[in-house]
C-alpha cells in the first residue's frame, strides 16, 4: 500500500508544482517540489527496508541449511 500512496503523492505534488508554476504561484510550486521530494524520500526508505528484511531472510535460510 505504501508505493501506491507515495506514488499518489509524487503524482499530486507534480499537479501543484505545475498549478503554482502556470499561476505564477510559488509557495504552491514550493509545497509541490517539496510532496515529490517527502515521497521519493518514503519509497527509498522502504526500498532500504525490504533490502534489510531480504537480507535477514537469506541469514536465516542459511543458518537453517547449516543445522
Amino acid at each position: 500500500m505504501g508505493d501506491l500512496s507515495n506514488k499518489a503523492q509524487e503524482l499530486a505534488g507534480k499537479a501543484k508544482e505545475k498549478a503554482g508554476d502556470l499561476t505564477g504561484n510559488q509557495q504552491l510550486k514550493g509545497e509541490g517540489q517539496a510532496d515529490q521530494v517527502e515521497s521519493k524520500a518514503k519509497q527509498a526508505a522502504e526500498d532500504v527496508k525490504d533490502a534489510v528484511q531480504g537480507a535477514a531472510d537469506r541469514v536465516k535460510g542459511a543458518l537453517k541449511r547449516d543445522e
